[in-house]
């Protein structure tokens, strides 16, 4: 209370000693805010410069919220008045800054803005330099209305550059003419992109270019301040020449200036020239002029002492590497690894990992560098890493001999990395029937070596070379009784851990009552992997955080076409292997067994793989002519010279896979077509198995997804092409990735044409990829379902259909289906039970689009009602089509 009545004394010396007390130990909630915000009201009207200064202070010091409820629309207008003194001005404008940092909602856009911007102009340096703070701020968030500012920001450090510095002797410091000022103004300018107007780019190129020449000349001065007010404008000056990225002379002038800083004897300065030149590294103008500088990097990285400046220059390799230098960039890494930091080594593994699958010319020197990679730094190379060599090395043929010879001569070390041993149980199991034929390296020899290590092994390792021990039996049949006594031994089939107890029991009895067709089939090499960002780039930017140099991976736009097939691990569905179908969409979904169906009799090819249609298809005789439900699928209207241009009128079948997502999609006398899919989010999978029911071969066998223009901008599909030979009896395998874009409304179309026994077969259905696939259930209570409902009471946004029943009204088998279509099931939500109420969103990499629907049934009249509500009628439309085809 002592210091409230303080603050209305006369005297300066008493206002002074109330203000420091309030600022120093007010609380925001104390009882005294309101006599203490009187008080400073009264002094900022009180047009006394030293009271309005005093109070300013007071509120940028406690900055709270109660302040600025109180006073963030009277400090704009002291800032604009013209009255106002110059030392008033600078606090106003950085109270009002520091108002807006804790409160943006409460400082009021207005007509104040626009005068702000022209406090550049002003006489005073000191409220320009403060005015420039309070604009950069305020532009960072509203570009458009402080957009005027850059035409005079640039003519002001035009002014301050070329200035003599006797001209602002109040300003200059150890010879550097308003330095700070210099570096706010820079500051500023990187709020937006180079200035549209010729005359003023070309002032601001001028300005660029003298800080340049200014930077070469000799200095005025020997003290340390000199270079570092010089320095900071250097720098601030490079980084808007970056962030402009658009003049290649002031680039490549840049580049060279901060080349002279890389053997600076200033620890500082080194590490700030190579942070700048990790960001000139990613402009296709700078790019080659950085690359001039890689031995003194290479140099850097040798000699430095301090680790943060090793650790840039690690960066700053990584930026500069393409393919004419990968191979000494890696090469070096590798080298420094041998003795790097333990902080910054699982980075480094993670950079080499990268840059030796990005630019590989080739691949064998792709897995010299990973094992490599292993034997130094084993401890430091994450899951990602080893999963990723097991990918590249699955989808290239051209290496995997290679690579299990490699990986087998890894092994003979006495002590190698588990990481190692992972990969060498995982190639050896897939391809190491690629070096069987070498005595050195025979089945025993290499199922010996891989047990020798098994004893040092974790679990899951262990487990994975329980899976290798699996496929031996598979590739080598001679070692099959080895094999199978080491499962039975009471140290497997005893484990202590279940997961290995478990393979070893089930590999046992695997490998005693299978047919060689089955094993072959159920332990067939892994499929490739789907085509997706690199898991390994993907956990570096984890690592570092948004926008940091890795980022630039993304603006690299000249080298970034990677030749190498880049894929998403799949998460091991046991920790240990990757499996590819563990999890198809890499979202964490639960496992699925392998796709590969087993070979069954000609008639029912795919019987064995569904078995949610198994009781649907019956196993079919291979010359039938009733081999499929509907009749009008009958084989003459399929055989034709003509290409197809009509779709079979399979809508039945097509409307089944609705609310399901396995099953038989089309059948005749020659050709059954099954599909498995899996969807999450915005994201789809689907397996197309196309099974061959005849003796005779097909050729040419060329299956097409169609998509109408419409859809195309909709959804975007990839399919992985097949072979054009299918052996009779046979079936071949299709992926098709997809992505729905945005919401649509038709489905594509499979077209299939091949010749049989000489007559050309061609044949379209629609492939069941339809809108509600992208459902993601939403559970809601009633009250939040109601309040909902509510809101999207638009007529365009509901969709109503009354209709007859064409299955029996089975409430059971209502609820699977509503699930089935993707929606949540909600309980206990609808006044009537007997109602069906369900809720969820659609997602689409554009938007996400929430959907209630509410089925009410009549049994009396075998009649449905079912009203569909969403944010957008051509969705809540097509839903309403597809779900009232299912009852």
């Amino acid at each position: 209370m002592e210091a409230v009545n303080l603050l209305s004394s006369n005297r300066y010396t008493e206002k002074q000693i109330g203000y420091l007390f309030i600022s120093v130990l007010v609380n925001s909630n104390s009882e005294l805010i309101r006599l203490i915000n009187n008080a400073i009201k009264n002094d900022l009207a009180s047009r006394n410069p030293t009271f309005m200064g005093l109070a300013l202070h007071c509120i940028a010091n406690v900055g709270s919220r109660e302040m600025a409820e109180a006073f963030a629309g009277e400090i704009p207008k002291i800032l604009v008045a013209g009255d106002t003194m110059d030392s008033v001005k600078q606090s106003a404008a950085l109270c009002l800054l520091r108002l807006y940092r804790t409160s943006p909602d409460l400082v009021p856009m207005g007509d104040w803005t626009s005068r702000v911007v022209h406090l550049l102009n002003d006489q005073h340096l000191g409220v320009v330099t403060a005015a420039t703070s309070l604009i950069t701020t305020l532009a960072q968030k509203n570009p458009e209305e402080f957009k005027t500012s850059v035409s005079l920001a640039v003519s002001r450090l035009s002014r301050i550059v070329t200035s003599a510095s006797t001209d602002l002797q109040d300003y200059t410091y150890y010879f550097v003419p308003a330095p700070w000022l210099s570096v706010k103004l820079l500051r500023l300018l990187q709020c937006y992109p180079p200035p549209e107007d010729p005359a003023v780019r070309g002032r601001l190129t001028e300005c660029l270019e003298t800080i340049l020449n200014k930077a070469q000349e000799p200095p005025k001065s020997k003290k340390v301040q000199h270079s570092n007010a010089k320095n900071a404008v250097l720098f601030e000056a490079i980084s808007l020449i970056i962030h402009h990225d658009s003049e290649p002379n002031l680039l490549v002038r840049a580049c060279n200036q901060l080349g002279q800083f890389l053997q600076h004897r200033e620890t500082n300065l080194r590490y700030l020239a190579l942070e700048s030149m990790c960001t000139l590294a990613s402009s296709e103008f700078s790019h080659e002029a950085v690359k001039t500088h890689i031995e003194t990097v290479i140099n850097a990285l040798k000699t430095e002492r301090d680790v943060s400046v090793r650790q840039r220059a690690v960066d700053l390799l990584y930026a500069m590497c393409d393919r004419s230098n990968a191979q000494q960039i890696v090469a070096e890494m590798l080298n420094y690894l041998e003795t790097a930091d333990y902080s910054i080594r699982e980075e480094i593994v993670l950079k080499v990992a990268i840059l030796a699958e990005k630019y590989a010319v080739d691949y064998t020197w792709y897995v010299d560098t990973i094992l490599n990679l292993i034997r130094i730094a084993g401890d430091y190379v994450s899951e990602e890493v080893w999963y990723r060599v097991i990918q590249i090395v699955i989808n290239r043929d051209d290496v995997q001999g290679y690579a299990a010879k490699t990986v087998f001569e890894a092994l003979q070390a006495p002590a190698c990395h588990e990481n190692l041993v992972k990969v060498g149980g995982y190639i050896l199991g897939e391809f190491g029937n690629l070096i069987a034929g070498d005595p050195r390296s025979s089945p025993l020899i290499q199922f010996n070596l891989l047990h020798s290590k098994f004893h040092l092994c974790s679990v899951p390792t262990r487990a994975l070379l329980l899976s290798t021990y699996i496929k031996f039996v598979n590739l080598f049949p001679e070692i099959k009784t080895t094999i199978q006594d080491v499962l039975r031994s009471d140290s497997q089939l005893k484990n202590a851990d279940v997961e290995l107890q478990q393979r070893a029991v089930e590999y046992l009895r695997l490998s005693t009552i299978a047919s060689t067709d089955i094993l072959a089939t159920v332990l067939e090499e892994m499929p490739p992997f789907p085509e997706r960002e690199s898991s390994i780039l993907a956990k570096l930017k984890k690592k570092k955080g948004p926008g940091t140099v890795t980022d630039l991976e993304e603006i690299k736009k000249e080298r970034c076409s990677d030749m190498n097939g880049s894929a998403e691990p799949a998460s091991a569905n046991d920790e240990s292997t990757p499996s590819p179908s563990a999890d198809l969409l890499g979202l964490g979904a639960a496992p699925v067994t392998n796709p590969a169906p087993p070979p069954a009799g000609i008639g029912s090819l795919l019987v064995d793989v569904f078995l949610d249609s198994a009781s649907e298809v019956a196993p079919l005789a291979p010359g039938s002519d009733d081999n499929f439900a509907s009749p009008d699928l009958a084989s003459s209207e399929v055989v034709s010279e003509e290409p197809a241009d009509t779709v079979h009128d399979a809508d039945e079948l097509f409307h089944k896979f609705v609310c399901k997502n396995n099953g038989v999609l089309f059948e005749n006398q020659l050709l059954q077509i099954g599909l498995k899919s899996e969807f999450r989010q915005n994201l789809g999978r689907m397996f197309i198995f196309y099974g061959n029911k005849t003796s005779t071969q097909f050729l040419n066998f060329t299956p097409t997804v169609i998509c109408s223009d419409d859809l195309q901008s909709s959804l975007n599909l990839q399919t992985k092409p097949v072979d054009p030979t299918v052996d009779g009896g046979a079936q071949v395998q299709q992926v098709v990735n997809i992505e729905c874009v945005s919401d649509f409304m038709e489905a594509p179309i499979l077209n299939i044409q091949f010749r049989y026994g000489g007559t050309f077969q061609n044949l379209s259905v629609k492939l069941p990829i339809t809108l509600n696939k992208f459902f993601q259930p939403t559970e809601m209570s009633s009250q939040d379902f109601f309040q909902r409902w509510k809101q999207l009471s638009n007529p365009k946004q509901e969709v109503q259909n009354i209709f007859k029943a064409k299955h029996p009204m089975d409430a059971e088998i209502t609820k699977a289906k509503i699930i089935g279509f993707g929606s949540a099931l909600l309980e206990e939500v609808d006044p009537n039970p007997a109602n069906f109420v369900g809720a969820g969103i659609i997602h689409t990499k554009t938007t996400q689009i929430g959907c209630l629907l509410r089925l009410e049934p009549n049994l009396q009249a075998q009649m449905y009602r079912l009203t569909l509500r969403t944010s957008k009628e051509a969705v809540s439309q097509r839903l309403c089509e597809l779900l009232s085809e299912q009852f």
